[in-house]
């Protein structure tokens, strides 16, 4: 069993530097899109990427059930089908934006996305293999297979049964009107809006009704807000209010510093918040200066807002930020907050801007 892992500053590690080269964050440029072409979503994936043809590949469904099913690819698309515009991010997003990280993927800003997903309710799924009463949860498994601190195990999570049958969660075979690709969980995979990215198990294998709390190693031994390691902590479900923008200017290629011309700029970004609780004000901040900015609806509840406002530029080195509120009056942090493993990290956007 792999061991726990130590808090680093500084440096990042071999095995940080290996987790970036495989998982693949947006582009912060390409939150223009009111949609993540796909090539640009991020991606996060614990263990290998599973090798499942579509042709061959079934879904079992059994546990508390009182009709078991193994559905094939073409008994899912015989349900009614639905789209969605749902924004996902990654829990660690920002983990690498903390003074002390802990060594996981070293996410900056990049671990969020806006997909259109097409399949079928999950509800109507399970109202064809008629739950049993008893059953509390449903638990997910996906093909991808490996060990962590926890042991090894098939990548697992669950939802109650009350969640679980609502109508915006479902099994997605679709991205952006495309069959889905194999790293983003084909040729199934969950998508429950308004939580973590965690939550949308992909290379969907297995499902499970279950009379009590799952306790699989990414539900109890990781996904957890905790201080210390050894709080019991809070589980990690909704999606905190966040706001990124778009760094203005063009940077340099190395250090990625930004530099722009003075004058007039159109500074933009998106903002979004869990469960579908909308936003209701963005704030541009240039030297510690507040402004409001103005926002686009956004395609659906679950959707990310897309804000803008006008910058007028003046030469000189500044610090520009962004901040979010939503509608429950949630607003994003000045500072990091602190979690252990550096979990729902929504501090503030900062982008440093040289103008000429």
């Amino acid at each position: 069993m792999i061991k726990l892992r130590d808090h680093k500053q500084g440096d990042f590690s071999r095995e940080e530097v290996s987790l970036a080269n495989r998982n693949s964050g947006i582009a912060l440029e390409m939150l223009r899109y009111d949609v993540t072409p796909v090539g640009m979503h991020y991606l996060l994936t614990h263990f290998d990427y599973p090798y499942l043809e579509a042709d061959t590949w079934n879904l079992e469904i059994g546990g508390l059930v009182d009709k078991p099913a193994v559905l094939t690819l073409a008994d899912l698309k015989s349900l009614p089908q639905i789209t969605q515009t749902v924004t996902l991010e990654c829990a660690g997003n920002g983990r690498a934006n903390l003074d002390q990280r802990y060594q996981s993927m070293p996410w900056q800003n990049e671990a969020v996305s806006t997909a259109k997903w097409t399949g079928v309710r999950l509800s109507d799924v399970l109202e064809n293999i008629e739950l049993d009463p008893s059953a509390i949860e449903i638990v997910f498994y996906g093909a991808d297979h490996g060990e962590d601190a926890h042991g090894e195990h098939d990548y697992g999570r669950s939802l109650s049964v009350a969640h679980a049958m609502q109508p915006e969660v479902m099994l997605a075979y679709e991205m952006n009107d495309l069959p889905l690709l194999p790293q983003h969980g084909a040729p199934v995979r969950m998508i429950v809006p308004g939580w973590y990215g965690m939550a949308s198990v992909k290379w969907l294998m297995r499902i499970e009704a279950i009379d009590h709390a799952f306790d699989g190693p990414q539900q109890t031994g990781t996904y957890i807000y905790r201080d210390e390691p050894e709080d019991p902590g809070t589980f990690v479900q909704e999606i905190r209010v966040k706001s990124l923008m778009i760094p203005p200017g063009f940077p340099d290629f190395y250090l990625r510093r930004r530099f722009a011309e003075a004058g007039q700029i159109e500074l933009m970004g998106r903002a979004w918040s869990g469960n579908g609780v909308g936003i209701s004000r963005v704030e541009v901040s240039i030297d510690g200066v507040w402004h409001e900015a103005a926002l686009t609806a956004p395609d659906s509840k679950y959707a990310w807002t897309r804000w803008h406002w006008h910058w007028d530029a003046t030469p000189g080195e500044h610090v520009l930020q962004c901040r979010a509120t939503d509608a429950n009056g949630e607003i994003q942090p000045l500072d990091a907050r602190w979690d252990n493993q550096g979990f729902g990290n929504n501090g503030v956007h900062s982008v440093t801007v040289t103008v000429r």
